[in-house]
């Protein structure tokens, strides 16, 4: 067998089976915590399934496999769930799924079959199952395979020894992205071995096998067509993509029932928008979780205060203080040091401050405790084999940990926010809910034991089965706890641990990095890869949090953090650190604040254009931080493009993650002109470029045929009502762009209370036209009162006009602002600056 060389890239990362000695105490730094060695498959032992029978559902087939059962059920033209089960055992439909089998609509589709083959066949897709060895064949309405169970080893999929398993065949054409978030430092995981199971990982690297999100999800592109399978299973999962063969690739858990979702495309937004219809949409976030945030682990009540005012003192952008474990009673949840509770108060009599507070599972043994006496009370803890509540040592020493497999305790638990919420706290941030336990000898691995148990006495749900699931459920308690105590108001939710479908919930943070080259570099295809999950809204700690960054690295990694979907600054407590460095923009000297500052206010300009990206990722489930491959999947030069990426639909960022690097190759991709966004210098694409990127500097680039609505920069969203949206505009032909605006706060957008503006820019043969049309109009505060219309590499205009209306020529970018009807010529940038009234309904003709 010849291995590709992306084959070969497992053999310097294979399982890391090694565990780290904790204490109740504070974590050794640096130290990567890993579960149980991996569970191998064994391949001598795998099921030979064959169809002895046929029937016909209501929205598939049921095929008869002896003592199996397997389904093949069409939930669309483009989606299908494949399952085998136990005969006369129920299929499986995880708590990670949102629109359930029964609520999704019939599709037509055809069904028959022949001695060997048995096929399914819709609009888009054809099924044909194959009798003699069990095993699916997908194919497209041209009849092109879009993906096909191998079988050449006799067995396709089935159970060993309990482990449900699927091989499928491959070629080493085919590429692979998502499976939630996954260490390395590359964006295509063809070749790698993946395993799923949530995990307190600390200073994890390059090279950890298990972090703490687990979303069993990936996207395949075959034939520069795309494909996405949701291996719906809590079991530690595994994923073989193409690491012991560049034929066949297998995926397979612990436990469980195999049940799999397959999606086709063909393009890589339809497989995603189809996953998040079936596990669930994004909210629209409320702006202010847009700005920047700011937070330590061991900051005390006083230096809250005086960097959030050191932040305004220095006009630097700032939206929200964190508070860290310091805030609670000796770590008991749901309670206050009072120190911290007096300087929430001063914090939100300050201008334009939220605050965010973190919140553990883990409750504390202590018979005084109220939240222990009452959860012990109405049996709502993890529980032993024996029926005994589970106790392990976490922040507060020995603690209880919620059962949020039960509607009451999830109910319970949203209740008790309101000692949060009610004292002026925004958002909540979920930590340590991997469950993290904080020993590690062979029953623990970091963990509750394997064989502590939850739910009902007579429905049991192991620990086995319910870990990957237990942030899942205490992010959806939190969430309705905003519904409890803040009606109408957007929940915002941040935690470490998420199962497929948990985005509809809460964002997500990539744990606790290090301050380190490789984890700035590890970040971008970490990120783009929980974007391809599904998971839009996530983030990772600027600066690294474990260890501390030098100036150079934080420049970088504010350059990188300002254009993160969620923006947050955040490191590791003062204890745990050799160098006592701040990671505040101002703590590295005049330089790199004033870095800071550009980007960070870059952000807050951009905050219309952000907004309408993330409006997008609830719609569709499209993320805001794309590799090059998501809208460029017809160019294969793409594919393995880790360093780059897309923030939003038109700008391409080309960061530097190398220590010393002052220049770098940028890859433009084909078929489209890209204009250098700092010089206006206009490039063909389908090449690459070298750019200067001395320490100032990020290299960034927007797609020819694009608007980016911008505004005044501001010191926190909605410090200003948005007035004049400047439409920032790279014309070659013809662009458009649809402008999204709600209130920004409340739950009213899903009344339908929301405005809709469509913009258009056409370059005629001899002049350039500018119309809007408003297409929903339920919003009725909009402050805005003008567009600004920015003509990059524009030629100097003669007159301009609107009917008969002249616009008048101004000297000054500043004179334009506040002033429709008129503009101003930029001749060194060669920049057009037109001012229209927000209720102009005639063409603008630019001549």
């Amino acid at each position: 067998m010849v291995f590709s060389k992306k084959s070969l890239r497992v053999l310097a990362g294979l399982s890391l089976a090694a565990t780290v000695s904790f204490s109740a105490g504070v974590p050794s730094a640096l130290a990567v915590t890993q579960p149980e060695a991996d569970t191998p498959l064994q391949k001598e032992n795998l099921q030979k399934l064959t169809v002895q029978g046929v029937t016909e559902l209501s929205n598939g087939v049921k095929f008869d496999l002896g003592s199996y059962e397997g389904y093949i059920r069409i939930f669309d033209k483009d989606l299908v769930k494949v399952s085998v089960v136990e005969k006369g055992e129920e299929e499986f439909e995880s708590r990670g799924i949102e629109k359930k089998e029964s609520e999704w609509k019939r599709v037509p589709f055809s069904a028959n079959g022949s001695a060997d083959e048995y096929t399914i066949q819709t609009d888009e897709i054809t099924v044909k199952i194959n009798l003699k060895q069990f095993g699916v064949k997908f194919l497209d309405k041209e009849g092109n395979v879009i993906n096909e169970d191998y079988l050449n080893q006799g067995a396709t999929s089935g159970y060993e020894n309990g482990k449900p398993y699927v091989f499928k065949k491959t070629s080493e054409d085919e590429d692979f992205y998502g499976f939630g978030e996954q260490t390395g430092l590359e964006v295509n995981k063809r070749g790698d071995s993946i395993g799923l199971w949530n995990t307190d990982a600390y200073a994890y690297t390059k090279d950890t096998k298990y972090v703490y999100t687990s979303i069993p999800f990936f996207i395949g592109l075959k034939d520069k067509k795309a494909y996405g399978i949701f291996f719906d299973n809590t079991h530690r999962s595994y994923y073989e993509m193409a690491s012991e063969s560049d034929d066949y690739y297998y995926f397979y858990a612990n436990g469980g029932k195999l049940t799999y979702y397959f999606a086709y495309g063909p393009e890589i937004g339809d497989v995603i928008d189809r996953y998040t219809e079936l596990t669930g949409k994004m909210d629209v976030p409320a702006k202010w979780s847009l700005g920047l945030h700011q937070s330590k682990w061991g900051y005390t009540a006083d230096e809250i205060l005086n960097v959030a005012k050191t932040y305004r003192e220095k006009n630097i952008p700032l939206d929200t203080m964190h508070f860290d474990i310091d805030y609670m009673d000796g770590y008991r949840v749901f309670t206050w040091n009072q120190q911290y509770k007096d300087a929430l108060t001063k914090l939100k009599e300050m201008e334009g401050f939220h605050a965010i507070a973190i919140n553990d599972p883990a409750v504390k043994q202590d018979e005084n405790y109220g939240i222990y006496q009452e959860g012990t009370n109405k049996d709502f803890w993890a529980k032993n084999p024996d029926g005994s509540n589970y106790i392990g040592p976490v922040w507060p020493g020995d603690s209880a940990f919620p059962d949020f497999s039960k509607q009451e305790v999830r109910d319970w638990w949203a209740q008790h926010h309101d000692v949060l919420l009610n004292a002026g706290i925004d958002g909540i941030w979920n930590d340590m809910n991997e469950p993290a336990v904080f020993i590690d000898d062979d029953r623990h691995a970091h963990t509750l034991p394997l064989d502590t148990y939850f739910g009902y006495e007579d429905n049991k749900i192991l620990h086995t089965e319910y870990h990957n699931l237990y942030g899942h459920d205490e992010a959806e308690a939190t969430y309705d706890a905003f519904k409890m105590h803040k009606p109408g108001t957007r929940p915002f939710v941040l935690t470490r641990d998420m199962y497929a479908g948990t985005q509809r919930y809460a964002a997500l943070w990539t744990g606790d990095n290090v301050s380190n080259w490789e984890h700035l570099e590890m970040s971008l295809p970490m990120n783009m890869n929980v974007g391809m999950s599904g998971v839009a809204f996530v983030g990772n700690d600027i600066g690294g949090f474990a260890a501390r960054p030098d100036a150079e690295l934080f420049a970088r990694w504010i350059e990188v953090g300002a254009f993160l979907p969620f923006s947050r600054i955040h490191y590791d407590s003062d204890d745990k650190a050799e160098i006592k460095q701040g990671q505040e923009p101002w703590a590295f000297g005049p330089e790199v604040e004033a870095i800071s500052k550009k980007y960070i206010e870059m952000r807050y300009q951009l905050l219309p254009y952000l907004y309408n990206e993330f409006k997008e990722a609830a719609d569709t489930g499209k993320p805001v931080q794309q590799p090059l491959v998501y809208q460029f999947q017809h160019d294969e030069k793409t594919y393995d493009i880790s360093d780059q990426y897309m923030f939003g639909d038109s700008m391409m960022l080309a960061p530097v993650v190398k220590q010393g690097q002052t220049s770098r190759e940028v890859y433009l991709p084909e078929d489209v002109k890209w204009t250098d966004y700092w010089t206006g210098k206009e490039y063909e694409g389908g090449q690459t470029i070298t750019v200067d990127a001395p320490l100032d500097h990020m290299p960034i680039f927007v797609k020819n045929e694009s608007i980016i609505p911008t505004r005044e920069v501001q010191q926190y969203t909605d410090e200003k009502p948005l007035e004049n949206l400047v439409l920032d505009t790279y014309l070659e032909e013809e662009t458009t762009y649809s402008f999204y605006e709600d209130d920004g706060a409340t739950e009213d957008y899903k009344n339908g209370e929301y405005n809709i503006t469509e913009f258009k820019v056409e370059q005629k043969p001899n002049h350039i036209t500018f119309e809007q049309k408003q297409k929903v109009k339920k919003y009725s505060d909009s402050k805005v009162q003008q567009y600004t219309l920015k003509l990059n590499n524009a030629e100097k205009p003669s007159k301009i006009q609107a009917g008969n209306n002249k616009y008048k020529q101004v000297r000054s970018i500043k004179e334009t602002q506040g002033k429709p009807n008129t503009f101003f010529y930029d001749e060194n940038a060669k920049v057009l600056y037109v001012s229209i009234p927000a209720d102009e309904k005639k063409k603008i003709q630019i001549r």
